[in-house]
Protein backbone atom coordinates (compact mmCIF):
# COMPACT_ATOMS: atom_id res chain seq x y z
CA UNK A 1 0.00 0.00 0.00
CA UNK A 2 2.96 2.26 0.69
CA UNK A 3 4.63 2.26 -3.27
CA UNK A 4 0.49 2.90 -4.26
CA UNK A 5 0.48 6.27 -2.22
CA UNK A 6 3.59 6.81 -3.64
CA UNK A 7 2.67 6.36 -7.27
CA UNK A 8 -0.69 7.76 -6.46
CA UNK A 9 1.63 10.91 -5.25
CA UNK A 10 3.36 11.22 -8.85
CA UNK A 11 0.22 10.61 -10.98
CA UNK A 12 -1.33 13.63 -8.93
CA UNK A 13 1.62 15.74 -9.83
CA UNK A 14 1.42 14.94 -13.50
CA UNK A 15 -2.19 15.79 -13.71
CA UNK A 16 -2.22 18.96 -12.02
CA UNK A 17 0.34 20.18 -14.79
CA UNK A 18 4.21 19.13 -12.96
CA UNK A 19 6.72 18.30 -15.43
CA UNK A 20 9.98 18.33 -14.24
CA UNK A 21 11.39 16.95 -11.22
CA UNK A 22 15.17 16.26 -10.04
CA UNK A 23 16.47 13.12 -7.92
CA UNK A 24 19.25 12.57 -6.04
CA UNK A 25 20.24 8.87 -5.89
CA UNK A 26 19.74 7.06 -2.40
CA UNK A 27 17.85 4.53 -1.00
CA UNK A 28 15.53 5.41 1.37
CA UNK A 29 13.78 7.57 -1.25
CA UNK A 30 13.86 4.92 -4.32
CA UNK A 31 10.13 4.60 -4.22
CA UNK A 32 9.84 8.25 -4.68
CA UNK A 33 12.57 8.24 -7.83
CA UNK A 34 10.84 4.76 -9.69
CA UNK A 35 7.62 6.20 -9.31
CA UNK A 36 9.10 9.75 -10.54
CA UNK A 37 11.20 7.58 -13.79
CA UNK A 38 8.01 5.49 -14.54
CA UNK A 39 5.82 8.55 -15.26
CA UNK A 40 5.82 9.01 -18.99
CA UNK A 41 4.53 13.07 -17.93
CA UNK A 42 7.18 14.01 -16.34
CA UNK A 43 11.08 14.17 -17.39
CA UNK A 44 13.26 13.62 -14.82
CA UNK A 45 16.90 14.22 -14.45
CA UNK A 46 19.18 12.54 -11.77
CA UNK A 47 21.67 15.48 -9.87
CA UNK A 48 23.68 13.26 -7.30
CA UNK A 49 24.79 16.75 -4.98
CA UNK A 50 21.74 17.87 -3.07
CA UNK A 51 23.00 21.48 -2.62
CA UNK A 52 23.40 21.81 -6.47
CA UNK A 53 20.12 20.12 -7.47
CA UNK A 54 18.13 22.15 -4.98
CA UNK A 55 19.33 25.22 -7.25
CA UNK A 56 18.63 23.88 -10.25
CA UNK A 57 15.22 22.90 -9.82
CA UNK A 58 14.77 26.46 -8.24
CA UNK A 59 16.66 27.98 -11.85
CA UNK A 60 13.47 25.66 -13.94
CA UNK A 61 11.04 26.68 -11.85
CA UNK A 62 12.07 30.71 -12.09
CA UNK A 63 11.37 29.98 -15.96
CA UNK A 64 8.47 27.57 -15.94
CA UNK A 65 6.89 30.15 -13.22
CA UNK A 66 5.08 26.12 -12.16
CA UNK A 67 6.46 23.95 -9.08
CA UNK A 68 9.47 21.69 -9.91
CA UNK A 69 9.99 18.61 -7.79
CA UNK A 70 13.18 17.67 -5.81
CA UNK A 71 13.36 14.26 -4.47
CA UNK A 72 16.57 13.08 -1.39
CA UNK A 73 17.13 10.69 1.01
CA UNK A 74 16.94 11.21 4.24
CA UNK A 75 19.64 12.20 6.84
CA UNK A 76 22.01 15.24 5.69
CA UNK A 77 20.64 15.16 2.35
CA UNK A 78 17.41 17.47 2.80
CA UNK A 79 19.69 19.79 4.93
CA UNK A 80 21.68 20.20 1.49
CA UNK A 81 18.36 21.52 0.28
CA UNK A 82 18.12 24.23 2.53
CA UNK A 83 20.09 27.48 0.62
CA UNK A 84 17.95 27.27 -2.24
CA UNK A 85 14.70 26.53 -0.60
CA UNK A 86 15.75 29.78 1.45
CA UNK A 87 16.52 31.83 -1.72
CA UNK A 88 13.13 30.24 -3.53
CA UNK A 89 11.35 31.43 -0.33
CA UNK A 90 12.46 34.89 -0.50
CA UNK A 91 12.02 35.04 -4.32
CA UNK A 92 8.88 33.65 -4.19
CA UNK A 93 9.72 30.67 -6.65
CA UNK A 94 7.43 27.31 -6.27
CA UNK A 95 9.00 24.46 -5.52
CA UNK A 96 7.63 21.21 -4.11
CA UNK A 97 10.65 19.25 -1.97
CA UNK A 98 9.66 15.60 -0.98
CA UNK A 99 12.32 14.17 1.42
CA UNK A 100 12.36 10.48 2.03
CA UNK A 101 12.87 9.71 5.75
CA UNK A 102 12.84 6.93 8.51
CA UNK A 103 9.31 6.03 10.07
CA UNK A 104 8.50 8.18 13.35
CA UNK A 105 9.69 5.40 16.07
CA UNK A 106 13.55 5.14 14.69
CA UNK A 107 14.11 9.03 15.20
CA UNK A 108 16.79 9.40 17.42
CA UNK A 109 17.77 6.08 18.10
CA UNK A 110 20.93 6.26 16.39
CA UNK A 111 20.23 4.64 12.82
CA UNK A 112 22.03 5.14 9.72
CA UNK A 113 20.68 8.28 8.22
CA UNK A 114 18.30 9.86 10.44
CA UNK A 115 17.79 13.66 11.69
CA UNK A 116 14.68 15.13 12.75
CA UNK A 117 13.06 16.09 9.44
CA UNK A 118 9.74 17.21 10.64
CA UNK A 119 9.48 20.84 9.49
CA UNK A 120 13.07 20.96 8.58
CA UNK A 121 12.39 23.95 7.07
CA UNK A 122 11.14 25.90 9.11
CA UNK A 123 9.61 29.45 8.24
CA UNK A 124 11.82 28.93 4.48
CA UNK A 125 8.66 27.38 3.71
CA UNK A 126 5.01 28.07 3.16
CA UNK A 127 4.01 24.66 4.34
CA UNK A 128 5.42 21.64 5.65
CA UNK A 129 3.47 18.60 5.58
CA UNK A 130 3.70 14.96 7.07
CA UNK A 131 3.19 12.07 4.94
CA UNK A 132 1.31 8.78 6.77
CA UNK A 133 3.34 6.34 7.83
CA UNK A 134 1.36 3.50 7.23
CA UNK A 135 -1.86 2.29 5.18
CA UNK A 136 -3.66 0.43 7.00
CA UNK A 137 -6.79 2.14 7.12
CA UNK A 138 -8.52 3.60 3.34
CA UNK A 139 -8.65 7.03 4.79
CA UNK A 140 -4.79 7.38 4.91
CA UNK A 141 -4.61 6.94 1.22
CA UNK A 142 -7.22 9.67 0.81
CA UNK A 143 -5.78 12.05 3.76
CA UNK A 144 -2.33 11.40 1.38
CA UNK A 145 -3.97 12.57 -1.67
CA UNK A 146 -5.54 15.08 0.33
CA UNK A 147 -1.61 16.40 1.28
CA UNK A 148 -0.46 16.62 -2.05
CA UNK A 149 -3.40 18.64 -3.72
CA UNK A 150 -2.46 21.22 -0.94
CA UNK A 151 0.81 21.28 -1.30
CA UNK A 152 1.07 21.85 -4.89
CA UNK A 153 -1.71 24.52 -4.42
CA UNK A 154 0.41 26.41 -1.77
CA UNK A 155 3.21 26.14 -4.27
CA UNK A 156 1.47 28.38 -7.14
CA UNK A 157 -0.76 30.60 -4.53
CA UNK A 158 0.29 33.89 -3.88
CA UNK A 159 2.82 34.60 -3.00
CA UNK A 160 4.31 31.33 -5.04
CA UNK A 161 6.95 29.37 -2.49
CA UNK A 162 8.53 26.28 -1.57
CA UNK A 163 6.67 24.06 0.29
CA UNK A 164 7.69 20.61 2.39
CA UNK A 165 6.23 17.00 2.29
CA UNK A 166 8.19 14.95 4.38
CA UNK A 167 7.70 11.11 3.89
CA UNK A 168 8.48 8.53 6.01
CA UNK A 169 8.83 5.23 4.55
CA UNK A 170 10.02 1.66 5.60
CA UNK A 171 11.12 -1.18 3.86
CA UNK A 172 10.39 -2.87 0.99
CA UNK A 173 11.90 0.00 -0.97
CA UNK A 174 11.67 -1.78 -4.58
CA UNK A 175 8.43 -2.95 -6.13
CA UNK A 176 9.36 -6.92 -6.79
CA UNK A 177 9.46 -8.54 -10.39
CA UNK A 178 6.23 -8.10 -12.25
CA UNK A 179 4.52 -5.65 -8.81
CA UNK A 180 1.35 -3.22 -11.12
CA UNK A 181 2.90 0.56 -11.11
CA UNK A 182 -0.48 1.65 -11.89
CA UNK A 183 -2.04 4.96 -10.43
CA UNK A 184 -5.02 4.37 -8.74
CA UNK A 185 -8.31 5.05 -10.49
CA UNK A 186 -10.68 8.22 -9.97
CA UNK A 187 -7.47 10.14 -8.08
CA UNK A 188 -9.17 13.42 -6.57
CA UNK A 189 -7.53 16.59 -8.29
CA UNK A 190 -8.29 20.21 -6.11
CA UNK A 191 -7.72 22.88 -8.15
CA UNK A 192 -7.66 26.25 -6.70
CA UNK A 193 -8.46 29.63 -8.78
CA UNK A 194 -7.57 32.81 -7.55
CA UNK A 195 -9.10 35.94 -8.38
CA UNK A 196 -7.51 39.84 -9.27
CA UNK A 197 -6.61 41.48 -6.16
CA UNK A 198 -8.78 44.99 -6.37
CA UNK A 199 -9.25 47.69 -4.05
CA UNK A 200 -12.79 48.92 -3.10
CA UNK A 201 -13.92 52.38 -4.45
CA UNK A 202 -13.77 53.85 -1.01
CA UNK A 203 -10.00 53.18 -0.77
CA UNK A 204 -9.49 54.45 -4.32
CA UNK A 205 -10.83 57.91 -3.48
CA UNK A 206 -8.84 58.30 -0.51
CA UNK A 207 -6.18 57.15 -2.03
CA UNK A 208 -7.10 59.75 -4.89
CA UNK A 209 -7.49 62.70 -2.24
CA UNK A 210 -4.19 61.85 -1.01
CA UNK A 211 -2.47 61.71 -3.87
CA UNK A 212 -3.08 65.30 -4.33
CA UNK A 213 -1.04 66.49 -1.48
CA UNK A 214 2.34 64.68 -3.45
CA UNK A 215 4.27 66.57 -6.09
CA UNK A 216 7.54 64.56 -6.33
CA UNK A 217 6.91 60.94 -6.91
CA UNK A 218 9.10 57.96 -7.07
CA UNK A 219 7.90 54.55 -8.66
CA UNK A 220 10.22 52.11 -7.38
CA UNK A 221 10.01 48.56 -9.07
CA UNK A 222 11.75 45.84 -7.22
CA UNK A 223 13.14 42.73 -8.20
CA UNK A 224 10.49 40.77 -10.69
CA UNK A 225 9.87 38.83 -13.97
CA UNK A 226 8.93 40.84 -16.92
CA UNK A 227 6.12 42.22 -17.70
CA UNK A 228 5.17 44.05 -20.72
CA UNK A 229 1.44 45.38 -19.25
CA UNK A 230 3.61 46.56 -16.64
CA UNK A 231 6.40 48.46 -18.57
CA UNK A 232 3.34 49.98 -20.61
CA UNK A 233 1.59 51.63 -17.26
CA UNK A 234 5.43 52.59 -16.16
CA UNK A 235 5.99 54.47 -19.47
CA UNK A 236 3.12 55.76 -19.54
CA UNK A 237 3.12 57.45 -15.82
CA UNK A 238 6.82 58.56 -16.72
CA UNK A 239 5.77 60.51 -20.27
CA UNK A 240 2.15 61.57 -18.94
CA UNK A 241 2.17 62.12 -15.23
CA UNK A 242 5.93 63.05 -15.11
CA UNK A 243 6.41 60.18 -12.68
CA UNK A 244 9.83 59.56 -11.92
CA UNK A 245 11.01 56.02 -12.37
CA UNK A 246 13.91 54.62 -10.32
CA UNK A 247 14.72 51.10 -11.92
CA UNK A 248 17.34 48.39 -10.68
CA UNK A 249 18.27 45.73 -13.37
CA UNK A 250 17.03 43.13 -11.41
CA UNK A 251 13.97 44.50 -11.94
CA UNK A 252 13.26 43.91 -15.07
CA UNK A 253 11.27 47.71 -15.76
CA UNK A 254 14.28 49.53 -16.89
CA UNK A 255 11.72 51.35 -19.65
CA UNK A 256 12.49 54.03 -22.00
CA UNK A 257 13.54 57.28 -19.55
CA UNK A 258 13.61 55.46 -16.62
CA UNK A 259 16.59 56.49 -13.90
CA UNK A 260 18.70 53.28 -14.36
CA UNK A 261 22.21 55.15 -12.84
CA UNK A 262 21.42 56.42 -9.76
CA UNK A 263 23.87 54.50 -7.96
CA UNK A 264 26.59 56.78 -9.32
CA UNK A 265 24.37 59.66 -7.34
CA UNK A 266 22.32 59.19 -5.24
CA UNK A 267 23.40 59.99 -1.65
CA UNK A 268 26.16 62.46 -2.69
CA UNK A 269 24.95 65.09 -0.27
CA UNK A 270 25.61 67.96 -2.97
CA UNK A 271 24.40 66.38 -5.61
CA UNK A 272 21.43 64.52 -4.78
CA UNK A 273 20.27 67.33 -1.85
CA UNK A 274 17.38 68.32 -4.50
CA UNK A 275 16.13 64.70 -5.28
CA UNK A 276 13.86 64.42 -2.65
CA UNK A 277 10.45 62.95 -3.23
CA UNK A 278 7.28 63.28 -1.06
CA UNK A 279 5.95 59.95 -2.04
CA UNK A 280 7.51 56.86 -3.20
CA UNK A 281 5.26 53.79 -4.60
CA UNK A 282 6.97 50.28 -5.27
CA UNK A 283 6.29 47.33 -6.16
CA UNK A 284 8.15 43.57 -6.59
CA UNK A 285 10.78 42.38 -4.35
CA UNK A 286 14.13 43.50 -3.29
CA UNK A 287 16.13 46.59 -5.03
CA UNK A 288 20.09 46.29 -4.73
CA UNK A 289 20.92 49.44 -4.51
CA UNK A 290 21.93 50.16 -1.16
CA UNK A 291 22.47 54.15 -1.59
CA UNK A 292 18.71 54.50 -2.70
CA UNK A 293 17.54 52.85 0.18
CA UNK A 294 19.79 54.66 2.50
CA UNK A 295 18.43 58.03 0.62
CA UNK A 296 14.99 57.14 1.27
CA UNK A 297 15.21 56.05 4.88
CA UNK A 298 17.73 59.03 5.74
CA UNK A 299 14.52 61.43 3.89
CA UNK A 300 12.03 59.74 5.91
CA UNK A 301 9.81 59.98 2.55
CA UNK A 302 6.42 58.70 2.80
CA UNK A 303 5.88 55.02 1.12
CA UNK A 304 3.23 53.16 -0.78
CA UNK A 305 3.75 49.78 -1.25
CA UNK A 306 1.91 47.08 -3.39
CA UNK A 307 1.55 43.41 -2.73
CA UNK A 308 -0.97 41.62 -3.26
CA UNK A 309 -0.76 39.40 -0.20
CA UNK A 310 0.22 39.31 3.34
CA UNK A 311 3.18 40.42 4.92
CA UNK A 312 4.48 44.35 5.80
CA UNK A 313 7.33 44.88 3.51
CA UNK A 314 8.97 48.14 5.48
CA UNK A 315 12.56 48.81 3.62
CA UNK A 316 12.52 52.45 3.56
CA UNK A 317 11.27 52.45 7.02
CA UNK A 318 8.38 55.20 5.89
CA UNK A 319 5.48 53.15 4.76
CA UNK A 320 1.79 54.37 5.82
CA UNK A 321 0.09 52.61 2.74
CA UNK A 322 0.03 48.58 2.23
CA UNK A 323 -2.03 48.37 -0.88
CA UNK A 324 -3.17 44.41 -1.10
CA UNK A 325 -4.00 44.47 -4.95
CA UNK A 326 -2.13 43.02 -7.59
CA UNK A 327 0.50 46.02 -9.23
CA UNK A 328 -1.23 46.21 -12.57
CA UNK A 329 -4.69 47.14 -11.64
CA UNK A 330 -2.92 49.58 -9.01
CA UNK A 331 -0.69 51.17 -11.94
CA UNK A 332 -3.59 51.17 -14.36
CA UNK A 333 -5.85 53.48 -11.77
CA UNK A 334 -2.93 55.46 -11.24
CA UNK A 335 -2.54 56.16 -14.61
CA UNK A 336 -6.28 57.17 -15.23
CA UNK A 337 -6.45 59.60 -12.20
CA UNK A 338 -5.18 63.01 -14.34
CA UNK A 339 -3.09 64.33 -11.72
CA UNK A 340 0.93 64.78 -12.63
CA UNK A 341 3.87 64.79 -10.66
CA UNK A 342 6.10 67.69 -10.78
CA UNK A 343 7.97 67.99 -14.25
CA UNK A 344 10.80 70.00 -13.14
CA UNK A 345 11.48 67.42 -10.38
CA UNK A 346 11.55 64.17 -12.77
CA UNK A 347 13.81 66.63 -15.04
CA UNK A 348 16.62 66.51 -12.22
CA UNK A 349 16.45 63.29 -11.73
CA UNK A 350 16.72 62.61 -16.08
CA UNK A 351 19.24 65.33 -16.35
CA UNK A 352 21.66 63.52 -14.39
CA UNK A 353 21.03 60.38 -15.66
CA UNK A 354 21.72 61.89 -19.46
CA UNK A 355 25.44 63.30 -18.10
CA UNK A 356 26.37 60.40 -16.31
CA UNK A 357 25.24 58.44 -19.15
CA UNK A 358 27.69 60.59 -21.53
CA UNK A 359 30.33 60.41 -19.58
CA UNK A 360 30.78 56.99 -17.75
CA UNK A 361 31.47 54.67 -20.87
CA UNK A 362 33.63 57.37 -22.16
CA UNK A 363 35.54 57.24 -18.98
CA UNK A 364 35.82 53.48 -19.18
CA UNK A 365 37.22 53.34 -22.18
CA UNK A 366 40.18 55.52 -21.08
CA UNK A 367 40.51 52.96 -18.09
CA UNK A 368 42.90 50.62 -17.54
CA UNK A 369 42.17 46.70 -18.32
CA UNK A 370 40.40 45.53 -15.47
CA UNK A 371 36.69 43.78 -14.41
CA UNK A 372 34.52 47.24 -14.51
CA UNK A 373 35.93 48.18 -17.94
CA UNK A 374 35.68 44.51 -19.06
CA UNK A 375 32.23 44.13 -18.23
CA UNK A 376 31.21 46.86 -20.24
CA UNK A 377 32.88 44.87 -23.36
CA UNK A 378 30.94 41.51 -22.27
CA UNK A 379 27.69 43.73 -22.31
CA UNK A 380 28.15 45.48 -25.48
CA UNK A 381 28.65 41.83 -26.90
CA UNK A 382 25.24 39.78 -25.17
CA UNK A 383 22.82 39.20 -27.75
CA UNK A 384 19.45 40.85 -26.72
CA UNK A 385 17.45 37.31 -26.56
CA UNK A 386 19.82 35.93 -24.07
CA UNK A 387 18.66 36.27 -20.75
CA UNK A 388 21.24 36.67 -18.13
CA UNK A 389 21.89 34.89 -15.06
CA UNK A 390 24.29 37.61 -12.88
CA UNK A 391 25.93 36.25 -9.62
CA UNK A 392 25.93 38.22 -6.16
CA UNK A 393 28.66 40.69 -5.09
CA UNK A 394 30.63 42.62 -7.33
CA UNK A 395 29.11 41.29 -10.41
CA UNK A 396 25.21 42.20 -9.82
CA UNK A 397 26.42 45.14 -8.74
CA UNK A 398 28.79 45.97 -11.84
CA UNK A 399 25.23 45.10 -13.78
CA UNK A 400 23.27 47.84 -12.05
CA UNK A 401 26.06 50.73 -12.64
CA UNK A 402 26.12 49.95 -16.16
CA UNK A 403 22.36 51.29 -16.51
CA UNK A 404 19.45 50.05 -19.07
CA UNK A 405 19.73 46.26 -20.20
CA UNK A 406 17.32 44.90 -22.75
CA UNK A 407 18.20 41.29 -22.02
CA UNK A 408 15.91 40.14 -19.06
CA UNK A 409 18.07 39.51 -15.74
CA UNK A 410 17.66 37.50 -12.79
CA UNK A 411 19.55 37.29 -9.52
CA UNK A 412 19.80 34.97 -6.49
CA UNK A 413 18.76 38.11 -4.26
CA UNK A 414 16.28 36.39 -2.10
CA UNK A 415 18.70 35.93 0.52
CA UNK A 416 21.49 37.43 -1.57
CA UNK A 417 24.42 34.80 -0.97
CA UNK A 418 27.21 33.32 -3.85
CA UNK A 419 26.21 30.14 -3.29
CA UNK A 420 24.55 28.31 -6.19
CA UNK A 421 24.26 30.85 -9.37
CA UNK A 422 26.02 28.27 -11.45
CA UNK A 423 23.30 25.38 -10.40
CA UNK A 424 20.28 28.37 -11.30
CA UNK A 425 21.74 29.12 -14.21
CA UNK A 426 22.04 25.43 -15.59
CA UNK A 427 18.97 24.88 -14.60
CA UNK A 428 17.33 27.54 -16.18
CA UNK A 429 19.29 26.77 -19.51
CA UNK A 430 17.64 23.19 -19.58
CA UNK A 431 14.35 25.29 -19.99
CA UNK A 432 14.92 27.79 -22.73
CA UNK A 433 15.98 27.26 -26.29
CA UNK A 434 17.63 30.35 -26.49
CA UNK A 435 21.38 31.50 -24.84
CA UNK A 436 21.74 31.99 -20.75
CA UNK A 437 24.48 33.79 -19.93
CA UNK A 438 26.12 33.67 -16.68
CA UNK A 439 28.20 36.66 -15.49
CA UNK A 440 29.81 35.40 -12.13
CA UNK A 441 32.85 35.96 -10.00
CA UNK A 442 35.53 33.23 -8.99
CA UNK A 443 34.60 33.06 -5.24
CA UNK A 444 30.49 32.12 -6.51
CA UNK A 445 31.95 30.14 -9.53
CA UNK A 446 33.98 28.13 -7.72
CA UNK A 447 32.04 27.46 -4.66
CA UNK A 448 28.99 26.38 -7.04
CA UNK A 449 31.12 23.89 -9.35
CA UNK A 450 29.19 20.54 -8.98
CA UNK A 451 25.98 22.56 -11.14
CA UNK A 452 28.15 20.87 -14.14
CA UNK A 453 28.52 17.30 -12.58
CA UNK A 454 25.54 15.44 -14.42
CA UNK A 455 24.86 14.12 -17.69
CA UNK A 456 22.48 16.41 -19.54
CA UNK A 457 23.78 18.47 -22.02
CA UNK A 458 23.84 22.47 -21.79
CA UNK A 459 24.90 23.84 -25.12
CA UNK A 460 23.21 26.84 -24.91
CA UNK A 461 25.03 28.08 -21.87
CA UNK A 462 27.84 31.00 -21.56
CA UNK A 463 29.92 31.81 -18.66
CA UNK A 464 31.66 34.66 -18.30
CA UNK A 465 34.07 34.31 -14.93
CA UNK A 466 35.92 37.38 -13.50
CA UNK A 467 38.67 35.48 -11.55
CA UNK A 468 40.41 38.42 -9.51
CA UNK A 469 41.25 35.52 -7.33
CA UNK A 470 39.61 37.18 -4.09
CA UNK A 471 36.56 38.09 -2.87
CA UNK A 472 36.93 41.77 -4.26
CA UNK A 473 33.80 43.30 -2.88
CA UNK A 474 35.86 43.67 0.58
CA UNK A 475 38.19 45.90 -0.72
CA UNK A 476 35.13 48.31 -1.31
CA UNK A 477 33.39 48.17 2.09
CA UNK A 478 35.00 50.59 4.30
CA UNK A 479 35.72 48.18 7.27
CA UNK A 480 36.88 45.47 6.19
CA UNK A 481 39.09 47.23 3.73
CA UNK A 482 40.99 49.18 6.45
CA UNK A 483 42.22 45.98 8.09
CA UNK A 484 45.47 44.49 8.11
CA UNK A 485 43.26 40.78 7.95
CA UNK A 486 41.58 41.93 4.40
CA UNK A 487 43.44 39.43 2.18
CA UNK A 488 43.84 36.35 4.32
CA UNK A 489 40.22 36.91 6.19
CA UNK A 490 38.09 38.86 4.22
CA UNK A 491 39.15 38.68 0.36
CA UNK A 492 39.96 34.23 0.75
CA UNK A 493 42.87 34.42 -2.25
CA UNK A 494 42.72 31.82 -4.28
CA UNK A 495 44.56 30.86 -6.92
CA UNK A 496 42.13 28.82 -9.10
CA UNK A 497 41.55 29.00 -12.58
CA UNK A 498 38.55 27.87 -14.52
CA UNK A 499 40.51 25.57 -17.34
CA UNK A 500 41.03 22.53 -15.53
CA UNK A 501 37.02 22.59 -14.84
CA UNK A 502 36.41 23.40 -18.56
CA UNK A 503 38.58 19.86 -19.32
CA UNK A 504 36.82 18.09 -17.08
CA UNK A 505 33.23 18.59 -18.67
CA UNK A 506 33.92 19.44 -22.00
CA UNK A 507 33.56 23.19 -22.15
CA UNK A 508 34.72 25.52 -24.67
CA UNK A 509 37.47 27.97 -23.02
CA UNK A 510 39.02 31.04 -23.13
CA UNK A 511 41.31 33.33 -20.68
CA UNK A 512 41.67 37.10 -21.48
CA UNK A 513 44.18 38.64 -19.86
CA UNK A 514 43.70 42.03 -21.74
CA UNK A 515 41.54 44.29 -23.60
CA UNK A 516 42.71 42.82 -27.31
CA UNK A 517 42.41 38.92 -25.93
CA UNK A 518 39.07 39.74 -24.66
CA UNK A 519 37.25 41.53 -27.77
CA UNK A 520 38.65 38.97 -30.18
CA UNK A 521 37.36 35.76 -27.68
CA UNK A 522 34.05 38.01 -27.63
CA UNK A 523 33.49 37.63 -31.49
CA UNK A 524 32.59 33.99 -31.31
CA UNK A 525 31.28 33.25 -28.10
CA UNK A 526 27.90 33.43 -28.74
CA UNK A 527 27.82 31.57 -31.70
CA UNK A 528 26.31 27.89 -31.34
CA UNK A 529 28.17 25.03 -30.00
CA UNK A 530 27.18 21.70 -28.69
CA UNK A 531 28.63 22.56 -25.29
CA UNK A 532 28.55 25.19 -23.03
CA UNK A 533 31.55 28.11 -23.57
CA UNK A 534 33.68 29.64 -20.41
CA UNK A 535 34.97 32.99 -21.16
CA UNK A 536 37.14 33.41 -17.80
CA UNK A 537 38.61 37.16 -17.24
CA UNK A 538 41.45 38.01 -15.16
CA UNK A 539 42.49 40.96 -13.26
CA UNK A 540 44.19 42.19 -10.03
CA UNK A 541 41.47 42.81 -6.83
CA UNK A 542 43.48 45.39 -5.81
CA UNK A 543 43.18 47.54 -9.35
CA UNK A 544 39.75 46.72 -9.93
CA UNK A 545 38.98 48.65 -6.41
CA UNK A 546 40.83 51.86 -7.53
CA UNK A 547 39.14 51.54 -11.43
CA UNK A 548 35.98 51.60 -9.14
CA UNK A 549 37.25 54.57 -7.15
CA UNK A 550 38.23 56.40 -10.10
CA UNK A 551 35.34 56.44 -12.18
CA UNK A 552 32.94 57.39 -9.46
CA UNK A 553 35.55 60.39 -8.29
CA UNK A 554 35.36 61.81 -12.02
CA UNK A 555 31.55 61.36 -12.60
CA UNK A 556 31.35 62.92 -8.97
CA UNK A 557 33.23 65.69 -10.26
CA UNK A 558 31.25 66.36 -13.07
CA UNK A 559 28.32 66.33 -12.06
CA UNK A 560 29.61 69.07 -9.36
CA UNK A 561 30.61 71.39 -12.23
CA UNK A 562 27.79 70.70 -14.05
Amino acid sequence: MTMQAIVDLVAICAKKGIRHAILSPGSRCAPLTLAFARNPEIQTRTISDERSAAFIALGMAQQLKQPVVLVCTSGSAALNYFPAVSEAFFQEIPLLILTADRPPEWIDQWDGQTIHQTKVYGKHVKESFDFPDSFEHQDQLWFAQRIVNEAINLSISGPKGPVHINIPLREPFYPKKGESFYASADLPIIQVREGKRNLSHEDLDDLKSKLNAFKKILIVPGQQNPDPTISELLQKLSEVQHLVVVADTISNHQISGSVTLHDHWIGNEPISKDLVPDLVISFGKSVISKSLKLFLRKNEVEHWHIQAHQGLRDPFQGLTEFLDCDAIFFLKWLSEQGFSSDKAFQEKWSGLEDKVNKSLFNLLDQEDFGEYPAFKKVLENIPANSQIQVANSMAVRYLNFLGKRPQEIYCNRGTSGIDGSNSTAVGAAWVNDGFVTLITGDLAFFYDRNAFWNNYPTPNLRIILLNNHAGGIFRLIEGPSQQPELEEYFETDQTLDASYLAKEQGFDYALARDSEELEAYLQDFFKESSQPKILEIESISRENAQIISRIKKRIAQELLRS
